[in-house]
């Protein structure tokens, strides 16, 4: 990854928590953009990634487009390994579970998601791979931060 890649990453990530969960600048002021922490899939060490999401069903929506590349990014392979993750959104931090959509449901979310963030159609447009969509059900009753 390159390094200004992971230097607009920390500056979106510094932003969103310092602004109560809301971009302030650049391309995704006024979005709804999370932080996920993941556990890496080898590393065992956290990793944060503020990814764009939508609503369903009361839980949080992310979609592993990786901008429409041929690989899954690589929170993705995290979470796979280890589903539970941390959620930061809102001005709220807790425990979710990430679970990956398929079945009938999988092309309704993956719809909704993109109609609010067209981009993701191009993305699709882009790559050959099945882009995941991912359910993030929140495991702590508790809304405290």
């Amino acid at each position: 990854m390159s390094s200004s890649f992971l230097d607009f990453n920390r500056n979106l990530i510094k932003d969103l928590r310092a602004n109560g969960g809301k971009a302030t600048s650049g391309p995704f002021k006024g979005r709804d953009v999370l932080i996920l922490t993941t556990t890496g899939a080898k590393s065992g060490e956290d990793r944060e990634n503020p990814l764009v999401y939508t609503w369903e069903k009361g839980h949080h929506v992310i979609v592993a487009s990786k901008g429409g590349a041929p690989t899954h990014p690589s929170w993705y392979h995290n979470l796979s390994s280890h589903p539970i993750v941390t959620v930061e959104a809102g001005g709220e931090k807790f425990k979710a579970r990430a679970k990956v959509v398929d079945g009938d449901d999988y092309e309704r979310i993956y719809k909704q998601h993109a109609d609010i963030n067209p981009g993701f159609w191009d993305y699709r447009k882009n790559t050959t791979r099945k882009i995941p969509v991912i359910v993030l059900e929140r495991i702590d009753q508790d809304r405290r931060t």
